[in-house]
């Protein structure tokens, strides 16, 4: 299994700490908290995918997920293939996959896939914005918007700048953010219209146990602490319509530790881990108001259910190739 925590002196060059290398379901009621001001529209969908990632090499099959959670096999890769990338929903049924790793040498790209409502992946899109990986993505706005955050450039140094993706799935250029820089981040919903970035490691060596909540406009807030064990490679999905989780991880070693997220945003304390250890699964939503973590470090392949309560579930026998460092997004 790659060691995550040397995974920046893969990339890195070395010469600095910082461096590193349409079935949808609607609900009205009142957000309260960070970016609130009215009623948010609970929007989810009902199947989602798994795509790209690392076994021997880098890939970009994918995998469905059916409104039941069962995941199917391999669907026939389109696009580059690569991993370390990150994914989001936009548009309120489709999703996007974009940036990563390509090639042998760990060239960071910008490039972009969009998924239709019907889970179509589309080819490669050019890249706007900085060329990374290690990032993390979420929508925003009832699942209208999405914005991708975070990670580490092409020189190995850890990147502090957004990108929003509209609701035709456009990607904007660069912009800052003011906050701990990290990579190796994770992402979700909460409150129905907005996002959370969380967890990461640093450009001190350290593991970060802080968020960003990301409001129903896009912007980035400044860093929240949270009691909780820092991590890198974890996955984040939401759950519930309005909740959200982070789940597995590297801590100086692989973790099955998972982190609930409130519908305002609060991170809790530590919840004891279920199913295997591992990190850089993926993580996504299904039948509108469950999620599923699966694949990650190893590489691996089993995946674990998420209830509409946060619970997640022992380990689900793999379908479809074994693979780390992947991205999921849910569609439809």
């Amino acid at each position: 299994m790659r060691d995550l925590y040397n995974l920046h002196k893969f990339y890195s060059n070395g010469k600095s700490s910082k461096k590193l290398n349409n079935r949808r379901k609607s609900f009205g009621y009142q957000v309260l908290g960070f970016g609130s001001g009215g009623a948010a529209a609970l929007v989810t969908n009902d199947n989602g995918l798994f795509g790209y990632g690392d076994t021997s090499g880098h890939v970009s099959m994918t995998n469905k997920v059916a409104n039941t959670g069962v995941v199917a096999t391999d669907t026939t890769g389109v696009g580059t293939a690569r991993m370390s990338l990150a994914a989001t929903q936009y548009g309120g049924d489709k999703a996007i996959f974009g940036f990563g790793i390509i090639g042998g040498g760990g060239t960071k790209t910008a490039v972009t896939n969009l998924v239709s409502n019907s889970g179509v992946v589309a080819t490669d899109v050019a890249g706007v914005g900085t060329a990374r990986y290690g990032l993390a993505a979420c929508s925003f706005d009832s699942q209208d918007k999405g914005i991708f955050v975070y990670g580490a450039n092409s020189a190995g140094t850890y990147v502090g700048t957004s990108n929003i993706v509209s609701s035709a799935g456009v990607i904007a250029s660069d912009v800052c953010c003011a906050s701990e820089l990290r990579y190796l981040v994770c992402g979700c919903e909460f409150g129905g219209d907005k996002g959370l970035i969380g967890l990461g490691y640093g450009p001190g060596h350290e593991w970060q146990s802080i968020t960003n909540m990301v409001s129903n406009t896009g912007v980035i807030a400044s860093d929240v602490s949270f009691t909780g064990t820092g991590r890198q490679g974890a996955s984040g999905n939401s759950y519930g319509g309005d909740k959200g989780i982070f789940a597995y991880g590297y801590m100086a070693g692989g973790l099955n530790t998972s982190s609930l997220v409130s519908d305002v945003g609060v991170v809790g304390t530590d919840v004891s881990g279920v199913g295997t250890v591992r990190d850089t699964p993926g993580g996504c939503e299904y039948g509108q108001d469950k999620g599923i973590i699966g694949y990650g470090g190893g590489p691996k392949n089993m995946t674990n259910l998420v209830s509409n309560t946060g619970v997640v579930s022992a380990d689900v026998t793999g379908v479809g190739t074994a693979r780390a460092e992947i991205a999921a997004c849910s569609y439809n």
